[in-house]
């Protein structure tokens, strides 16, 4: 229990960074960002294998941000955890920036993998599993997919691929926050039951609460003891989640926003970390 209150203060550190350093820019990629602050903060927090001080230590666990556009919430979690200073979050997507827009591996010190064309970081993470299987390396890699883009047929070769293979060395994600870039998954390209597609392709398929600790803690600790098949956990979110801007505005795949517009969510933001805080040194 304390280790969730402890991951709970991580996930409100990591919206509040990332609202933070969106608000700076003025623009950018809210909605999907807050959605898998939970994700990221149970997976840095508790279940990865890394070195911040050597971000490419052989034997680390990997993590590929398909969703390429949620980089700053990645950011902001990998500043928090010390691969580079906080101060940086500021430069995102600046000229001469480390923090582009879409996540980079060649810029950015503890990305594993350049995504951000949607579609293509499933084939990416299948290779490094493969890889490590072909190599006997004890390491496991991790997928952030977003729905829309499991649009793309490539989501589906993968995924049929992963199943063939036996890889229960890669653990998947789906951000099921029911939005795309211009509109409601259901209206663009309804998926159906994006968890059942899975199991059909072959997968181990849990499907939980995106935003719950606990769930996704027992979710994920319950998908590394399952062997023989890949493990994908369709996250239930809510796009924007703890932006009060980005909840407000549909749909909020990018927004372009004055100070004044993203000032209360910052604040509120912050009251949520506080909260947290006083809950965690309530022993």
């Amino acid at each position: 229990m304390e280790k969730n209150k402890e991951l709970r203060v991580f996930a409100e550190e990591i919206r509040v960074e990332t609202i933070k350093e969106l608000a700076h820019l003025g623009f950018g990629h809210v909605g999907g960002s807050m959605s898998v602050v939970e994700t990221l903060a149970v997976l840095y927090g508790s279940q990865m294998n890394y070195d911040p001080k050597n971000p490419t230590m052989e034997q680390r666990d990997r993590l590929v941000m398909s969703k390429g556009h949620a980089g700053p919430a990645l950011y902001a979690t990998l500043a928090l955890k010390g691969f580079f200073p906080l101060e940086r979050l500021k430069t995102l997507n600046q000229n001469g920036t480390t923090l582009p827009s879409h996540c980079d591996r060649l810029k950015t010190p503890g990305v594993d993998m350049t995504t951000g064309s949607l579609g293509q970081g499933i084939s990416m993470a299948l290779g490094l599993a493969l890889g490590a299987k072909m190599r006997g390396k004890d390491f496991t890699t991790y997928l952030i997919l977003g729905d829309g883009e499991c649009d793309e047929g490539q989501v589906w070769e993968g995924a049929l691929s992963a199943a063939h293979l036996k890889l229960d060395n890669l653990i998947a994600f789906v951000d099921w926050n029911k939005q795309q870039l211009d509109g409601a998954v259901d209206d663009v390209l309804d998926l159906g039951d994006i968890g059942q597609k899975f199991e059909d392709f072959g997968w181990h398929v849990q499907q939980v609460n995106g935003h719950d600790i606990d769930a996704l803690l027992e979710a994920v600790e319950s998908a590394k003891a399952h062997k023989g098949q890949p493990s994908m956990i369709v996250l239930d979110t809510i796009k924007g989640n703890g932006c009060r801007l980005a909840m407000e505005t549909f749909p909020c795949h990018h927004l372009k926003f004055k100070p004044e517009q993203i000032a209360p969510s910052v604040i509120e933001a912050e009251q949520v970390l506080a909260k947290a805080r006083e809950a965690l040194e309530v022993r």
